[in-house]
This record gives C-alpha cells, structure tokens and sequence, in this order.
C-alpha cells in the first residue's frame, strides 16, 4: 500500500509535460522531480491523490543512460531549466514525443501525418536574447536572479549559461551599484523598497536594453546609477525605467520612461530588421527563430496572389516575411506597442502590402470576415493559451486552402487542431523546433490543409498477390502473434502504428481504432521497433 512518508525504490519509465519523472507503485503514476526516463531511484511519496502522487528524490540507484551532469552550478535550485541533467539528443526527442502524446490525448487523427525530428541547436548556449530577473533583499544583501522551483523565492547568480555574457555583466553591474547607492529591492510583504524586477534585452549585435521595474518613478540617486551603469557597461545602448506599482507577480508595468538612449533596440531575422520595444514580443532563441519562421513560410506555400492573415502577429516578423511573397498581408495582435512597431517594420523594410490591426484577435479577425476580406492563407502564432474559440470558428467559416499554426504549447496546439479537423481541416505535417534549450518548452510549425477538393477521380487499384501481399490482410493482431511466437514478448498495437507511421506506410488497419497507450506516452524501446520492422519485413509489407 502506497502511503505518505513511505520510501520506495522505483524505476522511471516516463517523463511528464513539466519535466518530472513518472513512475508506477502500487497501479498509482508517482512524479518525481530531478528524475528522467531510465533512472532506478529511492523515493520518499509526499503527497497522494486520487490517482497519482508525487515522491521526493532521496537517490540515484542507478543512473539513466540519458543522465549527464548538469552544466550549470545553479541547476538545483533555479526553476528556469529543467532538463540540464539530460542528454540534449535525448531531450529533442522528448520534445517530439511531448507533441505526440497530446495529439494523442486529444484524438487527433495521425492517418499520414508527417512529425518530423526535433530541429536542435549546434551549440544550444548562450541563446537568449531576453532574460527576466525578480530583485530582492534577503538580510540587506541584494539578490537578483531567477525564481527557485516551484516558488518565488529568488536565486542569486552571478552567470547564467543560457544568456549572453554581456547580459551577465549587465546583471552584475546594476547589482553593485544597488548596493552602492543603497536602493532597496521591492518586499511584497511590506510594500516597501523600489527595484522589483530587471530586463535585459539584447540583439544579434550583441547591444543591451536594460529595463529596470520599479515601484515608484522617483527614487534617489536613479540619474547617478544609470550614468555609472553605462560606463561599466558599454554595450548597454539604451535604459528604461518601467513603473509596476502594483503589488503582484506580474514583471513590469503599462508606463515606461526613457533613461538613457532611445529605448528600443533594432535587429535582424532573415533579411529583415526590426524595431523591438521594451514591451514588444520577439522570439527569445535568434539563431532557432530563423528556422521556425522560414519552416513556416516554406510550409505556407504562399503565391503572388494569395491573400494571407497573420494572427497574433506580434511585431510583424512572420507578416513581413510573408509579404515578400503574397498579394497582400493582414496582421492582427493585441498590444498595441507591437503593432506600432509592425508597422514601422514595414516601413523601414520598404513593405506596402501589409495591413495591421490592434485589437483582440477574437473580434478584429471576425470582423475583416464579415467586411468580406478573406484568406487564401492563415497563420496563427498564438501565446501559450492558443486561440481564441472565435478565432478558431472564423478559420473554419472563412475555409482558407492552408492554416500553418506556430505553436509553443502543444496541450492547446492538439486542441486547436482537434476543431480544426472537425472543421474540415487535414493535419498534413509538424516540425518541432526546440527553442527553449534545458527546458520542457518545445515549438512547433504545423500545417493543415483543406479536404474540400475540385474535382474527383475514380481509381481502381489491384494487387499481384505474387508480388505483393496487401497489407490489409497482415492485421496488428497477426504481427503480434508472430513477435509474441518469436522474440517471447508483446508489442502493443500503438507501437506498430508508431512504427508504420514512422516508415510512412499506408494505414490500412483503421489507425483511428488503434487502442491509445494509457497515459503517460513512452515510445516504443528499440528492440520492439526492431522486432516490428522484421516482423513487417516477413509479411512483405516493407
């Protein structure tokens, strides 16, 4: 009987969306934290619900095959990674799997569906152009640094691996001279002290936009501090004061004052510059955005008389590229500082066919409809909550030939796509791309295309049996009677359709039907795949 307090010695056979281990004791799936996929490991269960609980990590019994010592000295406690104890290959994969299981989870069809490799960084370092850090004091000693897992506690560092070295000495900088001139980091508790937060921002030019959140606009010494900054700083170009009085988690405030410089920075995707303001949403990941973008404008096809909107459209990256090549581009986002800046984008890279509109998406988008604006092509680049439900219904009305969705979630990514579907959409192909190195968080382009069709042929198809057999006739039930005869062990059906999907064969034997894996999804071992391509192999199929 599993019961709080007791210790268990258990193998990790999974690894959740958040990035914790999974295990079985006793029929219950127990999580664990710090722990991956092939690790033998004693656990102390700390909670139990209906039908999980959760287990604190006392030891490694035996390591996974996939663990590796973490690069990064604060690895234990900072909650912005969560796989540095992983094998970056191994973690691409994972990725993939994470887009796999949701579909799954929400009964997306995968008749034909193309899910392509992880796209993974050659050197996966040093790759954020943006960082947020909380500002605290702890016995009058200032801490600046992420938030510790699953807390807001603050993680002082002095470097972070993921960020620029510049940004690291940014960081370090500013907290030397809080403690210089004696400026007192924001408490919560007591709604006393300025400096709640600090952003740096930086570009391929590696020049820095530091933005300092606070909880008043005056406070003394702010001029001195800033002037010093700079020039231990040089490649900060540019200093915000952001005003966040409010006395919550959220980072920054709606009011910025400019302290030094222009208080934006420019920089480049693909043969585009663009403005970026302190507010302003642009991709994180420079090198990996590239990929994603031109993955997604290679998958939308688009011609020189295609109509396209762009949802969610931020600052106009994937507009302006797109226009480069259709008719005409309609973008759409909320905040409009973004689209201010969209709209200086595509002036300063000399785009006249790109139209952009603040508002929400859920009324600006049904309302081109209603004005008869409609498009031959949509792509959504929603936040992580996906989108909106009347956006969803206005692509299914406005049934353009192609949806190319760029995802960040695949939780709301499978939702989305399961009302696309039902809409008369076809799940043609996934690319994932991992953005997020040493974290859970894994992008996505998707396309769909659809089913409406033309016009229509009749073919008949006949088989020489001496040639070939059908593969109708070799059922999941006779490849598993032959395995169980041979190799002594079961496959489960999902496991030969993963493998036949995996070989791009026809699914002749209803994939629909396949009986789901039971969640948490793991892929099929190698030797099951194996055993599944002989098996496919004796029966002619491949």
């Amino acid at each position: 009987m599993l019961e709080i307090g007791s210790i268990k010695e258990v193998e990790i056979i999974d690894l959740n969306h958040t990035g914790q281990g999974v295990a079985k004791v006793d029929n219950f799936i127990v999580f664990v934290n710090d722990a991956i996929a092939g690790d033998t490991v004693k656990v102390k269960i700390t909670d139990k619900k209906k039908n999980y609980a959760t287990g604190r990590l006392i030891s490694i019994i035996k390591p996974s095959e996939f663990r590796v010592d973490a690069p990064c000295c604060h690895f234990d406690k900072c909650g912005g990674c969560q796989l540095m104890h992983m094998d970056y290959e191994e973690q691409l994969k994972y990725k993939r799997n994470r887009i796999i299981s949701e579909f799954r989870r929400a009964k997306v069809s995968f008749d034909e569906l193309i899910i392509n490799n992880t796209i993974g960084m050659e050197e996966p370092y040093r790759y954020r152009n943006k960082t947020a850090f909380s500002v605290r004091s702890k016995n009058n000693e200032v801490k600046i640094g992420p938030y510790e897992q699953g807390s807001y506690n603050t993680v002082d560092i002095s470097s972070c691996i993921i960020q620029s070295e510049e940004a690291d000495n940014a960081v370090n900088a500013f907290k030397n001279l809080m403690r210089k001139y004696n400026i007192k980091a924001y408490d919560k508790k007591t709604k006393r002290g300025i400096v709640k937060n600090i952003v740096i921002r930086n570009n391929r030019k590696n020049e820095l936009m530091l933005i300092m959140v606070t909880a008043a606009e005056s406070f003394q010494d702010k001029h001195s501090l800033v002037e010093e900054l700079i020039s231990l700083v040089p490649s900060i170009t540019t200093v915000v004061q952001n005003i966040n009085n409010k006395n919550s988690n959220l980072i920054m405030g709606t009011k910025n004052i400019i302290l030094h410089g222009e208080g934006i920075l420019i920089d480049v995707i693909d043969d585009l510059v663009f403005t970026i303001s302190p507010e302003t949403f642009f991709q994180i990941n420079p090198i990996q955005t590239e990929k994603l973008y031109r993955t997604a404008i290679e998958y939308a096809g688009i011609g020189k008389n295609d109509i396209c909107f762009d949802i969610y459209c931020g600052i106009g990256t994937i507009s302006l590229m797109a226009a480069k090549r259709a008719k005409k581009v309609y973008g759409v986002e909320i905040v409009e500082q973004s689209i201010i800046n969209a709209k200086e984008n595509a002036k300063n890279n000399n785009i006249v066919n790109a139209e952009f509109y603040a508002g929400k998406a859920e009324i600006i988008v049904p309302k081109l409809y209603k004005q008869n604006i409609k498009a031959d092509i949509v792509i959504v680049d929603p936040p992580r909550k996906g989108c909106e439900k009347e956006v969803i219904d206005t692509i299914i009305n406005m049934a353009p030939k192609k949806v190319v969705y760029v995802s960040c979630n695949p939780s709301t990514l499978a939702r989305d796509i399961k009302l696309l579907e039902e809409g008369g959409f076809k799940l043609m192909k996934v690319q994932p791309v991992d953005m997020f190195s040493w974290s859970v968080h894994v992008e996505s382009v998707v396309l769909l295309s659809h089913k409406k069709a033309d016009s229509f042929i009749n073919v008949k198809m006949e088989y020489d049996d001496d040639i070939y057999r059908a593969p109708d006739r070799v059922t999941y039930k006779l490849i598993q009677e032959y395995i169980e005869n041979k190799y002594n062990f079961k496959v489960h059906t999902a496991y030969i359709a993963e493998v036949k999907r995996s070989l791009g064969l026809p699914m002749y034997d209803a994939p629909n039907a396949v009986e789901e894996l039971k969640h948490p999804y793991k892929p099929a071992p190698e030797y099951k795949v194996e055993a599944i391509k002989e098996a496919l192999k004796h029966f002619n199929v491949i």
